[in-house]
């Protein structure tokens, strides 16, 4: 269940209204690296976790957090929108093309949403939920929460350089949560074992049904059959401690395929049959 107050989760202030930049502000609420997408990614990952209930508390309480940065960003688009002068409405309306150009704004925001935001990108793209990943394995969620993180802070802090308004205290918060929450799934990691019992994922399949001598292999495939340039990931004991990396150049191992002909009525070609 969730609850609400009618308050923002952090204070939006908009000094100056600046159409271009509620465009932007889009992508953080509706784009691959934003807080829809970090939202749902917690939520589903959290009603499908099993096992020790801690999991799932995390996890749902971070998604409540990033349903607040919705309401945030938004919040912040509708201010950078509502203050567009009066002249840049009449140049849309008039002039499309040339309204878009020189305002800025993604037209969206205005024919669609009367001035306010949407759950879409920057271009105006829906967010369509392809990019939640909710794998039931709780270690490979907190994988993949790490880097969605690390994507959704790399687009604040490039925001945070694209103004100068008092928006940039509202993205210094978020900023500052993308570092808590990278840190905590960071942590949660170390919680389930670390690298040496978290890794390989699964760690409930036997490794002695996988092929083992390419466990732990880096292959190279370079066309002139040299070893690819040596790394931490090609030498030394693995990281998950129970192998040693090594590295090599690899030759074909199977054959050239052979497929049978094509069935009549396929609609195929006659040579092909």
């Amino acid at each position: 269940m969730f609850y609400t107050d009618g308050k923002l989760q952090y204070p939006v202030r908009v000094e100056k209204a600046n159409p271009l930049f509620a465009r932007a502000l889009q992508q953080a609420i509706g784009g691959i690296e934003g807080e829809i997408r970090v939202a749902m990614q917690y939520f589903f990952q959290a009603c499908g976790a099993r096992g020790d209930p801690k999991f799932r508390d995390l996890l749902m309480n971070t998604a409540a957090e990033e349903l607040g940065h919705i309401e945030m960003l938004a919040t912040a688009v509708a201010l950078n929108l509502e203050g567009a002068p009066l002249s840049l409405k009449e140049q849309v309306a008039n002039d499309p093309i040339s309204g878009a150009v020189l305002g800025g704004m993604n037209l969206k925001n205005l024919l669609s949403a009367g001035l306010s935001a949407m759950p879409v990108d920057s271009d105006g793209v829906p967010f369509d939920m392809s990019h939640i990943y909710a794998s039931g394995n709780i270690a490979a969620d907190m994988v993949a929460n790490v880097a969605a993180e690390s994507t959704g802070r790399a687009l604040a802090v490039r925001l945070y350089e694209m103004t100068d308004d008092g928006m940039k205290d509202m993205l210094s918060y978020l900023i500052a949560r993308d570092t808590m929450h990278q840190n905590q799934w960071l942590a949660a990691i170390e919680e389930l074992g670390g690298g040496q019992g978290v890794f390989p994922i699964p760690n409930s399949f036997p490794q002695d049904q996988e092929q083992q001598e390419f466990s732990y292999a880096f292959l190279g495939f370079q066309q002139d059959g040299s070893d690819p340039v040596a790394g931490r990931w090609s030498q030394g004991t693995s990281i998950d401690g129970k192998g040693s990396f090594k590295a090599g150049s690899i030759m074909p191992m199977g054959e050239k395929p052979q497929l049978a002909p094509a069935k009549p009525r396929g609609g195929a070609q006659k040579e092909q049959m």
